[in-house]
Parts: structure tokens; C-alpha cells; sequence
């Protein structure tokens, strides 16, 4: 999202509010979407101007194809943060929300 949004003239600002802000609002889930007080501390250390190459043999999904194999693409998350505790990938963790719900 973020190669073709730059390339496109759009800031990292307008893709959080796509990818977060908006997806929250819509869905009606409570505490996400936005850091501010009194919010779940969600989010990712990113670094917008580092780029990789996607390499589906080191992706962490089940699905063992991607359209951009091969691509170079722009952006490069460093962390993750969910609810204030960082995400190694070691542990499965996390919880199911629902609307309304926190």
C-alpha cells in the first residue's frame, strides 16, 4: 500500500487513516484505529523510506504464493505493538474483537 500511495503523491498519514482509523470506524471496534490516551497502544515502528524485495520463501503466512514475489517495495516494519506489549512472533497472542467491543 504505502509504495504505490507515495508514488501516488499520498502521505503516511492518509494510509494510517485507510488502513487504520477508517477500518476501525466502519467496523464499529472500540479502542483501535488511533493512538491516544486511554486507547489500545497498537501500532507498528515503520521505517517509510527503507525498501525490500519480497521473497515468499521468508513471508510468515500460510498462503505459499504472492503476486509481488520478486517486487521491490517500499517500507519496512521494524515492531509491532499490541496493546502496549511488543510482538516477537514467537508466541501466538492476541484476541478476537468484536464490534462495540474492547
Amino acid at each position: 500500500m504505502w509504495t504505490q500511495a507515495r508514488l501516488r503523491g499520498f502521505s503516511l498519514e492518509d494510509v494510517v487513516r485507510w488502513m487504520a482509523a477508517g477500518p476501525a470506524r466502519v467496523a464499529g471496534v472500540a479502542g483501535k484505529g488511533e493512538i491516544a490516551v486511554g486507547l489500545d497502544a497498537d501500532f507498528a515502528v515503520f521505517a517509510p523510506d527503507d525498501a525490500y524485495v519480497v521473497d515468499t520463501g521468508r513471508l510468515h503466512h500460510r498462503n505459499p504464493v504472492s503476486a509481488y514475489q520478486g517486487r521491490a517495495l517500499a517500507g519496512v516494519v521494524r515492531q509491532t505493538w499490541l496493546r502496549g506489549h511488543r510482538i516477537t512472533g514467537a508466541d501466538p497472542t492476541g484476541m478476537l474483537l468484536s464490534r462495540g467491543e474492547r
